[in-house]
């Protein structure tokens, strides 16, 4: 799979370095084109109608290419090759929007952003920048947790795809699996198995419920890892307890690790949107989170089974 265009969103801030780290492991290492964009504000109308303070625009376009001057700075400290890197500059009174509307008029297959910076390290926070992206981007969105600058990976290992079975899951599933060869890592899908919360330990599996349901999902990885194996091996893991943050935090995850995630299936097709069992898996994860949009790597008009 060819991600062809790659672009990152960028603030001269800790989550803009940490969105550029990631940005620039995944086009290094998919020799994929990065383009930087930082999204400003537009002028406010004074004096009347139809005009702006000539000033304040000045200061928005110096401050964009400062920004942007830096972007291309630090990418080229981060060893991605000076023909593979564009910048742009957008307006939008929104940065998650600004990033989409930049993202679809560019042809990008990706968007990567950072953190929310009230984030705990090594976890991401949603702030309104990835609140707009996971709730309306055409394009998969890959979010790096705070922090990830400081300690990145020096190559991606493995794409673990948080996976269970519903209708139209087989495409974004497949999308994962190309993102992964891109990458050029193994694909392990994961299942997580909850208990009710509150239950005393000696009715979890009362009528033998839970066995049932942990047999039931090792089922369907096992049909999933046929879809997306190609005839080669695919780890699977089914990971049982109490929550989403617990069992996920049981998990062992490795440090090029990315995280792959399906959009909730209640939101609009070939959009991102994050559902509630998504979002709490974004928030808990300990590696960079890639969410893919419902309907990804379906042909238009046809939904896939999962």
């Amino acid at each position: 799979m060819n991600l062809g265009r790659v672009l990152v969103g960028y603030a001269p801030d800790d989550r803009g370095e940490d969105a550029l780290a990631l940005a620039a492991l995944v086009a290094r290492t998919a020799d994929a084109h990065l383009t930087a964009v930082h999204v400003h504000p537009p002028a406010w109308p004074a004096y009347g109608p139809g005009k702006v303070d000539a000033e304040w625009i000045a200061y928005l376009r110096g401050q964009a290419e400062e920004a942007l001057g830096r972007a291309a700075a630090r990418l080229a400290e981060l060893g991605v090759p000076e023909g593979s890197v564009g910048v742009r500059a957008h307006v939008h009174r929104g940065s998650g929007r600004g990033l989409i509307e930049a993202a679809v008029a560019a042809g990008a297959g990706l968007i990567v952003a950072g953190s929310a910076p009230r984030g705990r390290r090594g976890r991401i926070a949603i702030g309104s920048t990835a609140d707009q992206l996971l709730h309306g981007s055409p394009v998969p969105v890959l979010l790096a947790p705070r922090g990830y600058a400081a300690d990145a990976p020096a190559e991606f290992e493995r794409m673990t795809i948080a996976y269970w079975r519903r209708r139209g899951a087989g495409g974004p599933l497949h999308a994962a699996a190309g993102f992964a060869e891109a990458l050029g890592v193994p694909v392990r899908l994961l299942t997580l198995v909850l208990r009710p919360p509150g239950l005393a330990a000696k009715f979890r599996d009362a009528g033998g419920v839970m066995e049932r349901q942990v047999a039931r999902a090792e089922e369907d990885l096992g049909r999933a890892a046929g879809l997306v194996g190609g005839g080669r091996p695919v780890e699977r893991l089914t990971a049982v307890g109490t929550g989403v943050a617990a069992t996920l935090g049981s998990v062992g995850m490795l440090r090029g690790e990315v995280l792959a995630c399906l959009s909730g299936h209640h939101g609009p097709l070939r959009k991102v949107f994050l559902g509630e069992s998504s979002g709490k898996i974004v928030r808990a994860a300990p590696c960079p989170v890639l969410v893919l949009p419902s309907g990804a790597g379906t042909p238009a008009g046809r939904e896939s089974p999962g």
